[in-house]
């Protein structure tokens, strides 16, 4: 995950990449830029490589900014999945379809002394549930962003929130979906190397209470796969399509850094890495952001 200071743009990564804030913080300095009023409309397209498979996803989010604190956002996911062939996942193979369709709140507060950001994120089932794109509920996750900009670049910051699910992240398509209450953690920094180049690098945490639901991305309807062997430190996810359990099912925890790179206004390209400690995953990801809003408010000043 990555922040950058308020003063200039607001990022809520979700990062939890791989895990801290969920999509309801997972926007990029153009996605989310500190503005006036006006239409906002981001069309994303993100991926996640492991050695369990490739998860894909095409976002798309349009809504409204009130003004500079206020702002609405509707949007409605795209998977697609891909089990490695080498997996240890029963009944893989490829699956395709529409995830839940969200709608986000967002306050942004741009103070010189602490940047402060508030996303209150709600979705509906729209998803199939028997492919893991969604838990068959409605779900909120409700982020919180704190960070501040110092000389040379430099801007820590720390996310939290609370969640009933434990969502996507901007480095960490998530190979499975969950129901069941969460809290999720993240203290990292961003540092901005040039004008249009960050790094950065975080640790995070999520904390699962009561019962919880796991819904596999990577197991089909199909039975199991005869001589599937069961990888030491994975997740119920790789065996089952669905499993109900206790909090230590979906717990998680690990660290994960990134590139970022925007050659223009309305274009970010990110690279990140993300380790899960509890999963015993390594996983590579990418992601590419046009932000169209910029360029329908630019077109309409001129």
């Amino acid at each position: 995950m990555r922040s950058r200071g308020l003063t200039t743009s607001i990022l809520l990564p979700a990062a939890l990449v791989l895990g801290g804030l969920g999509r309801a913080a997972d926007q990029s300095s153009t996605e989310l830029e500190k503005e006036d009023k006006g239409i906002t409309f981001y069309e994303s397209f993100r991926g996640s490589s492991n050695t369990l498979g490739q998860v894909m996803k095409l976002d798309t989010k349009a809504g409204y900014n009130f003004n500079k604190y206020f702002g609405v956002y509707f949007g409605i996911p795209v998977y697609s999945v891909r089990s490695s062939a080498n997996s240890t996942t029963s009944g893989s193979g490829s699956m395709t379809g529409l995830g839940n369709a969200y709608v986000d709140l967002r306050l942004t507060v741009a103070n010189p002394l602490l940047n402060f950001a508030s996303i209150l994120e709600g979705t509906a089932p729209t998803g199939d549930a028997s492919k893991g794109f969604s838990t068959g509920r409605a779900t909120f996750d409700w982020a919180n962003h704190l960070d501040h900009s110092f000389f040379f670049g430099f801007t820590p910051f720390v996310n939290l929130g609370a969640a009933n699910t434990i969502s996507d992240t901007r480095f960490f398509t998530r190979p499975f979906s969950s129901l069941g209450l969460v809290g999720h953690f993240e203290g990292g920094a961003d540092y901005k190397v040039l004008h249009f180049f960050s790094v950065g690098a975080s640790a995070y945490d999520i904390v699962p209470s009561g019962q919880q639901k796991v819904f596999s991305r990577l197991i089909s309807s199909q039975p199991s796969v005869p001589g599937v062997t069961t990888r030491r430190g994975g997740g119920v996810f790789e065996k089952n399509r669905e499993t109900t359990g206790t909090a230590a099912i979906d717990r998680d925890n690990g660290y994960s850094a990134w590139l970022d790179v925007s050659p223009l206004p309305f274009i970010n390209l990110e690279l990140g890495y993300s380790r899960s400690v509890q999963f015993d995953l390594n996983t590579v990801s990418f992601s590419v952001g046009f932000n169209l809003g910029y360029l329908i408010r630019k077109t309409k000043v001129r």
